[in-house]
């Protein structure tokens, strides 16, 4: 490495990312004799950083303990690595969140300008809600993928669905946006010809073409992705009415899962006194889970559709009572 400048900060990462690095090691790394380690280690030490040399068969060098300064180096996929962990802390708390934040101002200015302004365009398309964190997906991935979102780049995505079935995807990625614990690409499926909302970690590669597209314009990227987890197309398209609170409803049917609509009339209102009638929509793959959260609701619901849903619930019903008898009923009665 003849540029002794960039020579000199790569011998400061090597040190910072180990406890104790010796001389062999450090001169192989770097492309040098040992002598010119030496060198650089001199320098390193004149400019006022606190390189320790350690003598002795096991010896070599090291920053002095408790006095480690950050990196200087960082590769894109570094930066978004920490980004995606400080991400997640920062949901937890406010105090976590300004510190995260903190964080990766300091990582910023660490890098290159140019660099530095290329990273906090990409930072800028990835979306993180209220209700993030969980799962980290794989930082180079996460690069491509805010790259194509933010130069409106076609994507071409080997993908993996909830039953196992391996596909390719061409797509026009519109956002990446965190929800709970999961990050998901809202994206124009070119040959489903919908809009789809993909899992990231069921992504296995993607390829960005040169071919560009037209985004549409959207100030909330995170309701616009639980619009499209309400209009999934699933099996079922359950109609409810719920004659209760809206925060009561929405702990048990979030708004991912339900579309709501208060009703101030018609036939689900009655004009009496108490809490509303909703109206709540509801597509899913299953209706195994739905008498359960009927139950859970505790309030008046009314099935509208489907009548399947009905026969589900009679029968929890009647699994309840039979649970509920005291024994002094004769079987069958």
């Amino acid at each position: 490495m003849a540029d002794t400048t960039a020579r000199a900060l790569l011998l400061l990462e090597l040190l910072q990312s180990a406890q104790q690095r010796n001389v062999t090691e450090l001169a192989d790394r770097l492309g040098v004799d040992e002598r010119t380690v030496r060198r650089d280690v001199a320098r390193l030490v004149e400019l006022g950083l606190p390189v320790e040399a350690l003598r002795g068969r096991y010896g070599g060098y090291r920053l002095a303990p408790g006095r480690r300064v950050l990196p200087l180096m960082f590769t894109s996929e570094e930066v978004v690595a920490v980004f995606l962990g400080l991400a997640r802390a920062q949901g937890t708390s406010r105090e976590s969140g300004i510190a995260a934040q903190t964080a990766l101002a300091k990582i910023k200015r660490a890098l290159p300008t140019a660099d530095a302004e290329r990273i906090h365009a990409l930072l800028g398309v990835m979306t993180h809600s209220s209700q993030h964190g969980g799962a980290v997906p794989e930082p180079a991935l996460m690069l491509t993928l805010a790259e194509a979102v933010e130069l409106r780049r076609v994507l071409d995505l080997r993908y993996v669905s909830g039953e196992g079935v391996s596909s390719r995807r061409t797509v026009h990625p519109y956002d990446l946006v965190a929800y709970l614990d999961r990050w998901y690409l809202v994206a124009f499926d070119t040959g489903q010809q919908e809009e789809r909302a993909f899992r990231v970690d069921r992504v296995r590669s993607a390829r960005s073409s040169r071919e560009t597209f037209t985004a549409p314009r959207r100030p909330d990227a995170e309701r616009h992705l639980l619009d499209l987890f309400v209009d999934a197309h699933y099996r079922w398209h359950i109609v409810l009415h719920i004659r209760t609170t809206e925060d009561r409803i929405r702990t048990h049917l979030p708004q991912s899962v339900a579309r709501l609509e208060r009703l101030d009339g018609g036939e689900a209102g009655t004009g009496e006194d108490g809490p509303p009638w909703y109206l709540a929509e509801i597509r899913a793959k299953s209706l195994d889970w739905l008498p359960s959260v009927i139950a859970a609701l505790d309030c008046e619901v009314r099935i509208e559709r489907p009548d399947e849903l009905r026969v589900r619930v009679s029968a929890a019903a009647a699994r309840l009572l039979s649970a509920a008898d005291d024994g002094q009923r004769p079987i069958g009665w």
